[in-house]
C-alpha cells in the first residue's frame, strides 16, 4: 500500500458503554485499533499514525512512527459526551496538511458507534473538499447503523466519486471480534491488494513482543478499568434495590396491597364463597339432610347424633 500518513479517529461517547460488542464497544475498538496501527507499521515502517477522540475532538497523538504511542493513549480514552464527527474529521484533516513528509499518501480511519448528529448536506461538502484533496476516508461502523447507514454511505461514495473505489465503509455487527472483522476488510489489505485474512502475524497482545514491561502495563490498566466498571454496574444495582424496598417503591407496594384488599370483595370468586356459605347454612338447618348424611355413616346413630348436633 506505499508509506502513508494515518490519523485515527474513534468514537469516545456515552454509546461507547454498550456491551453489545464484548466486553463493550469501547474495548472492542481498543483492540481493533491496535490491530490497524500494528498492521500499518509492520507493513511499512516509515508510515506514521496519529489519534484523535470524536467526542472532545483532541488530538491524543500527534504523527508518529511509534506505536506504542498510540497504544498508550488508547489506554486512557474513556466515554464521555456525543460524538462530532464533522469536527473530528476536519481536525484530522489538518493534521495531515501538516504532515512532515509531503510524499506520504493520506488516509483517516474513523470508528464510528453513535448516532451522527449532523446534516447529510454538511457531510457531502466536507466529503467533495476531501476528495478534492486526494485525502482518502475509511469509516468503521460499529453501532447505531440504522440512523447513520444513509449518511456514512453518501458520506464515502461522495468521497470515492465515480473513478476510485479507494474509501471504504465497513458495517460491522455484534458477534465476530470487532477486529477480526477488520482483518478481512478491505481496510487492511496486503500487498496483492487482498485483505490479510488470517496470514497476517497477530499477537492477542500486540506488544509483547515490542516491550514487555508496557505489555504488563497495559493488561493491568485494562484490569483495573473493567474492575471500577464492575463496582459502577454494582453500585447502580444496589441504588435500584433499596429505592425499591424504601420510599417509593414501599409506597407502591402498600397502595397495591391496600387496593387489592379493598378491591377484593368485589371479586367474581368471593362472591361466588359468599353463596355457598349460605347454602350450607341453610342445609345444615334441615333436618330430612342431617338425618340422610348421618344414616350414611357406619355405626352412627342418626337420632343421637342429631340431637347432640342441636345442642
Amino acid at each position: 500500500m506505499g508509506v502513508e500518513s494515518i490519523v485515527i479517529c474513534v468514537d469516545n461517547s456515552e454509546w461507547m458503554r454498550n456491551g453489545d460488542f464484548i466486553p463493550t464497544r469501547l474495548h472492542a475498538q481498543q483492540d481493533a485499533v491496535n490491530v490497524v496501527a500494528r498492521f500499518k507499521t509492520k507493513e511499512n515502517v516509515e508510515t506514521s499514525i496519529g489519534l484523535l477522540t470524536f467526542s472532545d475532538t483532541q488530538v491524543r497523538v500527534p504523527l508518529t512512527t511509534d506505536y506504542n504511542k498510540i497504544a498508550k493513549s488508547l489506554q486512557t480514552v474513556e466515554p464521555k459526551g456525543s460524538i462530532k464527527f464533522l469536527t473530528g474529521i476536519r481536525i484530522a484533516h489538518l493534521v495531515l496538511k501538516h504532515r512532515l513528509n509531503r510524499n506520504h499518501r493520506t488516509r483517516i480511519i474513523a470508528f464510528v458507534a453513535s448516532p451522527i448528529s449532523e446534516d447529510m448536506k454538511e457531510m457531502e461538502r466536507l466529503a467533495k473538499r476531501l476528495k478534492k484533496e486526494k485525502i482518502h476516508v475509511d469509516v468503521v461502523s460499529f453501532g447505531e447503523e440504522e440512523e447513520n447507514i444513509d449518511k456514512l454511505s453518501h458520506f464515502i461514495e461522495t468521497i470515492n466519486g465515480t473513478e476510485q473505489k479507494e474509501c471504504h465503509l465497513v458495517q460491522a455487527r455484534p458477534g465476530p471480534m470487532l477486529s477480526d472483522i477488520l482483518i478481512n476488510s478491505p481496510i487492511m489489505v496486503g500487498e496483492d491488494g487482498k485483505p490479510i485474512g488470517s496470514g497476517f502475524d497477530f499477537s492477542m497482545d500486540p506488544m509483547a513482543a515490542d516491550d514487555p514491561e508496557l505489555a504488563m502495563a497495559l493488561r493491568v490498566s485494562l484490569e483495573e478499568q473493567r474492575q471500577r466498571q464492575d463496582e459502577e454496574t454494582r453500585r447502580v444495582q444496589q441504588e435500584s434495590l433499596e429505592q425499591m424496598q424504601t420510599g417509593e417503591g414501599m409506597n407502591q407496594a402498600m397502595e397495591t396491597e391496600e387496593t387489592e384488599t379493598t378491591d377484593a370483595s368485589t371479586l367474581p370468586g368471593t362472591a361466588e364463597r359468599e353463596e355457598e356459605d349460605v347454602e350450607m347454612q341453610e342445609l345444615m338447618q334441615n333436618k330430612e339432610f342431617l338425618q340422610s348424611v348421618l344414616s350414611s355413616l357406619p355405626g352412627v346413630n342418626p337420632e343421637e347424633a342429631l340431637q347432640n348436633y342441636r345442642r
